[in-house]
Parts: structure tokens; C-alpha cells; sequence
């Protein structure tokens, strides 16, 4: 199996908050067929997942109060929002918002290292008080209309075509892979941002290819 490698920012590419990586390229051993049926293999996740989003969704209704008067996202919060977000890009990696690998997810909201799809959010010291007010539903609302229609649709059915031609010839094309990570990377991005985890607003481009060629190193 691939596994996650690192590579230089290019110069001039800002570093985002909110860092998406995977393999560098689709699992050496996908199986032509297993994902016809992973829509039923996932069913488990996907009922873990819908409690854990509504947990995050009341959740960051709190956090919302605190950074607007105190202007800190509380700490435990912030933890287990990006566990949500983390433990969702792990399944779609591995389902239908990519299908770019075959090892089941875990059921962790924790980093997972050898996992071939990872997620993280640098914590902020301090975010906006007056921005807390306009970012998830006014100064998203252009990648809202670029990604939330367009790219999750394009995403979608190139997903679907990467499934059809492994099905035929057992290979994932692998410009359509690194299509379909940026396009769900600037998704994930736009995410973070509506969930008020970072002032940093979402680049408008995408970043193609496995390891996040725009992210700073996390600890």
C-alpha cells in the first residue's frame, strides 16, 4: 500500500490551517470490485457518522458563543470537530468520495498515521469576534456556490468513472485521482472554515495530488 510522504510547499503558496493529506497516489491493490458493494460496508460508519455530526453541529453552536465573547474556540470542542471532520474524509476516502483505497476505516475519532487519508486542523490562540458573525454563512457563500454545487457534483462522477475503469481494467486513473483530492481538499478547507475553526479564509484553487502541497507542518 502507498503510504503518506510529505513534500515542499511550493514558493508562493500560502500555508492553510487545514491540511488534507493522502497517499500520493490510489491503493497499488484496489480491487476491481469491492467497491460496488462498499456503499453496504460503510453503513456502519455512516450511522456513527450522522450522531457525530449532530454532536458537532450543537457543539459548534456553542463554540460560536465563545469566540464571539471570549474569541477562543474552546479547546475540547475544537478536538472533537476535527475528529468528525477527520473520521468523515477517511471514510469518503475510502468510499465514494474518492475510492482510493480499500483498508476498512477505523472507528477513531485520533489521527490514524498509517492510514492512507489524514486530516488536521492547527489550533488557533485567537480568532475574530466580529468575524464569528459573517464567516459560515456570508464569506463562504462564494466557495459554497463553486465547491457545494459544482465540485461536489464533478467530484462525484469522476469518482464514479475512476470505479468504472478500475472495474474494467483494475487501475485507477491516476489524473483523476489527484482531480478528485483537490477538489475534495478545497471542500474539507471550505469546512473547516464554516466551522469556525480558523480566520484563514479557503484559497479559491485547487490543490491537486495526495500530500497537501499548501499546508504547513502540524504538530
Amino acid at each position: 500500500m502507498s503510504t503518506v510522504t510529505d513534500q515542499p510547499r511550493p514558493t508562493g503558496q500560502p500555508a492553510y490551517p487545514v491540511r488534507i493529506d493522502a497517499a500520493p497516489g490510489p491503493d497499488s491493490e484496489l480491487s476491481r470490485w469491492l467497491w460496488l458493494v462498499k456503499w453496504v460496508l460503510a453503513i456502519p460508519h455512516a450511522i456513527v457518522l450522522f450522531f457525530l455530526w449532530i454532536a458537532a453541529l450543537v457543539l459548534s453552536i456553542g463554540a460560536f458563543f465563545a469566540i464571539l465573547f471570549t474569541g477562543r474556540y474552546p479547546r475540547a470542542v475544537f478536538s472533537f470537530n476535527v475528529g468528525v471532520l477527520r473520521w468523515s474524509w477517511r471514510v469518503n476516502y475510502y468510499s465514494y468520495g474518492a475510492l482510493a483505497t480499500d483498508r476498512y476505516p477505523p472507528f477513531t475519532l485520533g489521527e490514524v498515521p498509517d492510514y492512507p487519508a489524514r486530516l488536521s486542523v492547527a489550533y488557533p490562540d485567537r480568532l475574530s469576534r466580529g468575524l464569528v458573525l459573517v464567516k459560515s454563512w456570508l464569506l463562504a457563500i462564494p466557495h459554497y456556490l463553486i465547491v457545494g454545487r459544482l465540485g461536489n457534483a464533478l467530484a462525484g462522477l469522476l469518482t464514479l468513472f475512476a470505479g468504472v475503469i478500475m472495474l474494467f481494467t483494475g487501475r485507477y486513473p491516476q489524473s483523476v485521482y489527484d482531480l478528485v483530492l483537490g477538489l475534495r481538499r478545497w471542500a474539507l478547507r471550505v469546512c473547516g472554515y464554516a466551522m469556525l475553526m480558523t480566520d484563514s479564509y479557503p484559497p479559491l484553487r485547487l490543490d491537486m495530488g495526495g500530500p497537501d502541497p499548501a499546508a504547513s507542518d502540524l504538530t
